[in-house]
């Protein structure tokens, strides 16, 4: 049946009910994963006052305001409050760019409910449901293949290698396999159809699927420092030593020398 198969005879295919299908939904959730918590305005400003050079600033602005000269302290705590603004501009671009990616990498579907094809949001797609696939297609859950036509998927986005692989149709398999490797009857979510036609039932959805897993363990990965950070606290910290020390020694030497 896989060599002759096409959207023409999928006439006894029934799929799931549009009531399972909600049923369903609503039990297990949307198929997507979520997204990173979201810093807040005062926890971003926090990160940029702890960086070493903006330290060395609002500790010369202080330095000046003991000093009395205000004119000084206030353009430097300004410079200050330029570069916590601007960095908070970038924080909240930046974020909005990455949720209309997000919105962009939930693709549309085309799914067999009540025996019928429709499209619907690739985040509708639910476990059990029956997809369509064909040239072009982004597959939106992991799935078993059922039936194809000469099925070509490229899965560099979970396993790096950018020969696409061919698929075949599933000998009574009900578990899904890992990524990677020819005549394989698993599709995975995220990956692109390059050729051929196919069906699939679907396995898992959102957090559940390979690309989901790969989220999540990101999640887990604490950010740490660049070398050019640690290079600079280094250099800053030298630099505010050693600024401490000369300031030292010239209140010795003016002490000695002036008597005051």
């Amino acid at each position: 049946m896989s060599d002759k198969f096409d959207l023409n005879n999928i006439s006894g295919v029934t799929g799931l009910s549009e009531k399972e299908a909600s049923d369903r939904l609503a039990l297990e959730g949307f198929n997507e994963i979520p997204s990173a918590k979201k810093r807040s305005i005062i926890s971003i400003a926090l990160s940029v006052l702890r960086e070493p050079m903006l330290l060395l600033l609002i500790a010369s602005g202080i330095i000046y305001m003991v000093l009395g000269d205000i004119q000084e302290a206030l353009m430097l705590l300004f410079f200050v409050f330029v570069i916590i603004g601007i960095t908070l501009y970038q924080e909240r671009k930046t974020a909005r760019a990455l949720e209309a990616l997000r919105d962009l990498s939930s693709p549309r579907a085309l799914v067999i409910r009540d025996g019928v094809s429709r499209r619907i949001a690739g985040r509708e797609v639910i476990r059990d449901d029956i997809i369509i696939l064909s040239e072009g297609d982004r597959v939106p859950a992991d799935g078993i293949v059922l039936d194809c036509n000469n099925l070509m998927i490229e899965e560099s986005l979970l396993t790096g290698e950018s020969v696409p692989v061919h698929k075949t149709e599933s000998q009574a398999t009900t578990e899904m396999g890992r990524p990677g490797g020819d005549n394989s009857p698993f599709v995975y979510s995220g990956t692109l159809v390059v050729g051929g036609l196919g069906m699939a039932c679907v396995a898992a959805t959102g957090m559940h699927t390979e690309f989901g897993k790969i989220g999540k363990s990101l999640q887990t990965i604490e950010p740490e420092e660049t070398l050019l950070q640690k290079e600079t606290r280094r250099i800053v910290r030298n630099l505010a030593l050693i600024g401490l020390s000369l300031c030292a020694v010239m209140a010795i030497v003016y002490g000695f020398s002036r008597g005051n």
